[in-house]
């Protein structure tokens, strides 16, 4: 009997650390996306500053899993048409091809690698959001 409370003792633990780790997760995920539309609000191109404003974060969450998108919901079709070249046409024929304006991709790599970090630190901590200030003992 001892060895069966021991081990479900340490389940017990196992789940805490993975649903400790999970809402870690969640709460980065969110906070890397925001801090993410809040560069692209300030790195998009502004030609009437409507399509910079627009970018803004939907985030899903269920058991075991999160996601945080970052969409542009004044213009979204404009996003693959600045960030990609594309060919330029009137009713004579090409014009040419317009120059890439990329903005989102550094964004994206930025928010993955910012990431990958928090939740490489969040495991190290044992699954905790250690915030230094709140708990120095004086």
């Amino acid at each position: 009997m001892g060895k069966n409370n021991s081990i479900l003792g340490v389940v017990d633990i196992l789940d805490e650390y993975s649903l400790d780790i999970q809402e870690a997760m969640q709460k980065e995920a969110e906070e890397v996306a925001k801090t993410g539309a809040n560069k692209l609000k300030t790195t998009s191109p502004k030609n009437t500053g409507k399509y910079a404003k627009g970018w803004k974060v939907k985030t899903m969450k269920g058991r075991g899993y999160v996601s945080s998108t970052i969409h542009n919901t004044t213009n979204w079709q404009l996003t693959h048409l600045l960030e990609k070249p594309h060919t330029i046409r009137n009713k004579y024929g090409d014009w040419g091809t317009s120059k890439p304006q990329e903005h989102i991709r550094p964004v994206e790599q930025e928010c993955i690698k910012e990431y990958q970090r928090q939740i490489e630190n969040t495991i190290k901590n044992g699954g905790k959001l250690w915030n230094i200030k709140t708990y120095i003992i004086y």
